[in-house]
């Protein structure tokens, strides 16, 4: 189980756990965050949700989301899984069916789709970096972001602290956002 995210409960009071109104309440806190520069992602990022009504609330956890992995010429690995208990894996977002699973979001929080997916992780790899850094204007800030190569999803970032960042995934043609936070480790 992750620790709560760090950027402050008090910024995501909120009186009922109406979607709407969650994702509004944490889209308020990220917008408070100041900017941050691509140059300044470079490296190996630990993630966790940030729980906001999203329909992939608590999936990515369930299985084995590690982070991300930003590259020093602005590519990155969007998505890090563990497998087993040492070995970060890679996995391609275009070989996931972005609309099956936030339809049926529901089943990627259970035990067998843990199972599947650690199954499947060896034909879901990618060959390389899936994604780019650059920088975007995001609720009127520009900062960075990272685009995905084949999937209609960008990861806006926000600076929590010198090693802390919030994520805001936005889907093209989807009003809800996933928000994540993502605390800079050393490479194992």
């Amino acid at each position: 189980m992750h620790p709560p995210p760090r950027f402050g409960k008090k910024e995501l009071k909120h009186k009922d756990n109406h979607p709407m109104r969650e994702q509004h309440s944490v889209l308020e806190a990220f917008r408070r965050r100041p900017p941050v520069h691509p140059r300044e992602l470079v490296g190996l990022w630990k993630g966790r949700g940030i729980p906001a009504g999203h329909p992939l609330d608590g999936v990515l956890e369930n299985l084995g989301w590690f982070g991300k992995r930003f590259t020093p010429d602005m590519r990155a690995d969007a998505l890090l899984f563990w497998s087993g208990e040492r070995r970060l894996v890679a996995i391609d977002p275009a070989r996931i069916p972005l609309g099956l699973a936030l339809r049926f979001h529901k089943v990627g929080r259970t035990r067998a789709a843990r199972n599947l997916f650690s199954y499947l992780q060896r034909r879901l790899r990618a060959k390389g970096p899936v994604a780019s850094l650059t920088t975007m204007v995001f609720g009127g800030v520009e900062s960075a972001a990272m685009v995905y190569d084949d999937q209609p999803i960008v990861d806006h970032f926000r600076r929590i602290d010198n090693r802390s960042i919030m994520g805001a995934m936005t889907i093209n043609g989807d009003g809800r956002i996933y928000f994540f936070e993502l605390e800079q480790v050393d490479e194992p």
